[in-house]
């Protein structure tokens, strides 16, 4: 459940230490690559980690991942169940538009912040981006997709030169350097890989494998291509919360192993860490 309606304790010792969340912004412009699916269960999956997690939605039309999240509050207030549940808002500008004000109140006392940016070009997703500790971009498994990021050649598939995309988060990344001293973890997550099509799989991890030593990303599985994805929603639940699917398959297991897998592979600092550097911080201070 929400961590600041219940054990409040370590979140206000976090907030009075000074020490800062990670940050994880799921941020693409090109839609339909399961961006927000990817946010959501991330937040969830941490939140259910026993973290203190705090998401915001930034795109004010679509509200994807807070509609995610309303429908979970609904599943809960409906079958008395606890779930892990994040901290959760939506930015809208047309009521205040101070975007880096409303990320640093969410933030207080939390451990891990989950912003979820629109699929277009948006100048507060830009904006968003330069608060990443961990910049995470989906595609789906495709040159159709990679073109975001890499143009690439139509007789080698070999990758000519980066993209706009690229371009745009190597300044990100830049600024955030000179303003904040900070490097930024891009991690470029392949959702929807489509085994059958190995010959596609091989070449677009080729490209990838290309591009990420010019422009510096890692790359990690993400989440398959999967109905159990879209039926959850409505009702807000994840892969994680197998005691209210009922009739659980081999396939929802494998699908939760992927789940699991792709938040490891995110190399986020983990609660020990941060609680160590919370009791560093308290007695410097």
């Amino acid at each position: 459940m929400d961590w600041r309606r219940g054990d409040i304790k370590r979140g206000a010792y976090l907030a009075m230490s000074g020490v800062k969340p990670h940050f994880i912004v799921f941020a693409n412009e090109k839609g339909g690559t399961g961006k927000s699916t990817t946010a959501v269960h991330t937040a969830v999956a941490l939140a259910a980690a026993g973290r203190r997690v705090a998401a915001l939605d930034l795109d004010t039309r679509q509200r994807t991942l807070g509609r995610y999240l309303d429908n979970r509050v609904e599943t809960i207030g409906r079958t008395g169940h606890e779930l892990p549940m994040p901290v959760y808002e939506t930015f809208d500008p047309a009521r205040n538009d101070d975007l880096n004000g409303q990320l640093d109140r969410i933030a207080e006392g939390a451990d891990i912040v989950v912003v979820d940016t629109p699929g277009r070009d948006d100048p507060y997703a830009r904006a968003a981006m330069l608060r990443a500790d961990t910049l995470v971009t989906p595609i789906n498994d495709s040159f159709v997709d990679l073109d975001l990021i890499g143009e690439v050649d139509a007789e080698t598939y070999k990758i000519r030169r980066p993209s706009f995309y690229a371009e745009l988060v190597w300044r990100s990344r830049t600024q955030r350097a000179k303003t904040h001293g900070a490097t930024v973890d891009w991690v470029l997550l392949r959702n929807r890989l489509q085994y059958v099509e190995a010959k596609n799989m091989r070449r677009v991890g080729e490209a990838l494998a290309d591009l990420s030593r010019r422009v510096g990303f890692r790359v990690i599985p993400g989440l398959g291509e999967r109905v159990i994805y879209r039926e959850l929603f409505p009702k807000g639940l994840t892969l994680l919360d197998l005691s209210q699917l009922g009739n659980v398959g081999l396939s929802h297991i494998a699908a939760r192993q992927e789940l699991r897998e792709m938040v490891a592979g995110l190399g986020l600092p983990d609660e020990e860490r941060s609680a160590e550097q919370a009791r560093i911080a308290a007695l410097a201070g």
